[in-house]
């Protein structure tokens, strides 16, 4: 049976092959499609992406190590009914070293010019699901109402002791996925 997590809950994972699906419903009469992106940012030891490889997203869909493997964009939200819209795969037998926390943050594309927030979004979630057997093991659902943020890291896996755990976040931003870049990455930032 899954968990259910609360804002701040953590849980340790114990396995190694886990799926990270996330999953949204837009609010209808909002004008243009909802194209939310799920990204993950593999951070080493000061909070920082080691290399440009570690950072992915539907433009990078591996990440260097091979470790993570994103399921490629959903530009409206429509992939599923019910189910993940965008999903990253995950091996953490395959980590690198370097890597202790894998951060997922999920964005509104081009929100300024849509005029688009978490707010006109319904049923948000992220769940971590056992690869071997395809059963839920934990789901976060996104329940506050972030009326004007345009970004919301919604949970991170992160390494203790040499074993992962997951915590949930719920951190909502006025941002995009720029800002985040420019806070985990020091390398140049193509925009």
């Amino acid at each position: 049976m899954a968990i259910n997590l609360q804002k701040g809950q953590r849980i340790n994972i114990g396995l190694n092959k886990i799926t990270i699906g996330l999953g949204w419903d837009p609010n209808d009469g909002t004008g243009y499609a909802f194209d939310l992106d799920a990204s993950a940012f593999m951070l080493d030891d000061k909070r920082l992406i080691p290399a440009e490889g570690f950072f992915v997203f539907y433009g990078n869909a591996d990440s260097d190590d091979i470790s993570l493997h994103h399921s490629g964009d959903d530009p409206t939200g429509g992939n599923s009914d019910g189910g993940d819209d965008e999903s990253i795969k995950v091996d953490l037998s395959l980590v690198d070293d370097r890597v202790q926390e894998i951060l997922f943050v999920v964005t509104i594309h081009e929100a300024q010019q849509r005029r688009q927030t978490f707010g006109q979004v319904r049923n948000s979630y992220i769940r971590i699901v056992d690869d071997a057997n395809g059963q839920e093991i934990a789901r976060y659902e996104l329940g506050e109402d972030f009326s004007i943020e345009t970004a919301v890291e919604f949970g991170r896996l992160y390494k203790r002791n040499d074993q992962w755990k997951f915590e949930a976040s719920g951190i909502g931003y006025r941002e995009d996925l720029a800002f985040f870049l420019s806070r985990h990455f020091k390398g140049q930032i193509i925009k």
